[in-house]
């Protein structure tokens, strides 16, 4: 993982008696759409939280070009990140929300108006956050991840509120993004919205890594069958059941 832009090793976290991270560790490349997918429960919100320093493991570390989160110096410059598209003051409009973010940033406007006509906005720029629809607040969370032009993205369930148009546009975005040579991590519990977007995949489970490889690697172990990703990631996902030890907690987002 030595060329990794974005390196987890073993990070642990318990909220109370519920393990959340049981030894999570991968990386992250540049040029590359990085899948990180499990079921519900599996760890990836926490370890995204973890990585840009919102959650504080209890064990292990993640860092963001060698550092961690709360060191890099204008981050928004450094990674990108979407994690709650409604996240946000309700009451300003779409365009004033990428102001208020841009200005803690040292940006300008033109950045604001360019991100805004990149995700498709621009005719809802004036119109209030709250009011919009969930996808196009994703489509706001995604403007304000590319801010910074920064050379790593994360973006946790990108794809949910999405309608058929919008989930192939923000396919291509992904894909375009990562062939701009950045880094690009994407969370879903669903491995079919990654089939035709990711290069290689995370599967997590009970709080640990299960699977971490090329998306073409996954497919040629399936059983030593054809398969899709869908089910090889359900065998993967199947077979980790038994990770959990009895009696141990089940592991939370």
């Amino acid at each position: 993982m030595t060329d990794a832009c974005v390196v987890v090793n073993g990070l642990r976290k318990r909220f109370g008696p519920t393990i959340a991270l049981d030894g999570m560790s991968f990386g992250v490349r540049p040029g590359l759409v990085t899948g990180f997918a499990g079921p519900n429960g599996a760890g990836k919100s926490t370890t995204m939280r973890v990585i840009l320093g919102l959650d504080a493991a209890d064990e292990g570390t993640a860092l963001i070009g060698g550092r961690p989160y709360r060191d890099l110096r204008r981050p928004l410059c450094q990674v990108g990140s979407l994690l709650d598209a409604s996240a946000l003051q309700p009451g300003r409009t779409a365009r004033d929300h990428l102001m208020w973010l841009a200005r803690s940033q040292g940006l300008g406007a033109r950045r604001v108006d360019a991100v805004i006509e990149q995700v498709g906005l621009r005719t809802a720029a004036r119109r209030r956050a709250g009011g919009l629809s969930l996808g196009m607040r994703q489509r706001l969370g995604i403007a304000a991840a590319l801010l910074g032009d920064p050379p790593v993205l994360i973006m946790d369930e990108p794809f949910n509120g999405m309608d058929p148009e919008g989930i192939i546009w923000i396919r291509a975005l992904l894909r375009s993004l990562a062939a701009e040579g950045r880094a690009v991590l994407v969370s879903s519990h669903l491995m079919s919205e990654l089939q035709d977007t990711a290069d290689h995949v995370v599967v997590a489970g009970r709080g640990r890594v299960i699977a971490d490889a090329s998306v073409a690697r996954l497919l040629e172990t399936a059983s030593g069958r054809r398969a899709t990703l869908e089910e090889a990631y359900l065998e993967l996902t199947r077979d980790a059941a038994g990770f959990r030890a009895a009696g141990a907690p089940e592991a939370a987002l």
